[in-house]
């Protein structure tokens, strides 16, 4: 039995960057390509564009946020304002909190069982791991292509409208 849905509603962001939800999958039962067995994703919540990075350990969370961060900062002109993430060890890691209070960003940690909470960056990875079955599934690929399909759903993701926001997130 699922839970119920969470109808709460949060504080949306009125500009790009101002608020990003992050949280990391896996690690997966079958190694992508490359040895990849992890992804993390970043979505930003003014537009709900998406960015994913594939791992081959959870402790390269960090870096994968500094490669994030210099380009939606490089290509946007603004910088990141808040973090929001589960309580993650990867997020809790003290060179990460550091990090983040370094560069200003204010980091929000949901609370310990509060899945909805972080639910931007969870709704994101449930959809994305539906894609990723689906196309696997539809393509006969071998499980070992699952890199590929998450960076083509997020792509996809990226490229067409939803409830959340007026146009699609690409035009954002």
């Amino acid at each position: 039995m699922t839970k119920r849905p969470f109808t709460g509603k949060g504080h949306r962001a009125k500009e790009p960057l101002e608020l990003v939800h992050s949280d990391l999958c896996g690690p997966m039962n079958v190694k992508a390509r490359g040895g990849f067995e992890y992804f993390i994703t970043f979505t930003d919540d003014y537009s709900r564009y998406g960015y994913v990075y594939l791992m081959q350990h959870k402790s390269e969370a960090l870096e994968k946020f500094k490669e994030y961060k210099a380009e939606v900062e490089n290509a946007l002109s603004k910088t990141i304002k808040t973090f929001r993430s589960d309580r993650g060890g990867e997020y809790m890691d003290l060179k990460f909190q550091n990090y983040l209070m370094e560069c200003g960003i204010v980091s929000q940690l949901s609370a310990p069982g509060t899945p909805h909470q972080n639910g931007v960056s969870e709704r994101r990875n449930r959809t994305l791991l539906d894609m990723v079955r689906s196309m696997m599934s539809y393509a006969h690929l071998p499980n070992s292509f699952w890199g590929y399909a998450v960076q083509t759903a997020v792509y996809i993701l990226n490229c067409v409208p939803s409830k959340s926001v007026s146009e699609t997130p690409l035009k954002l």
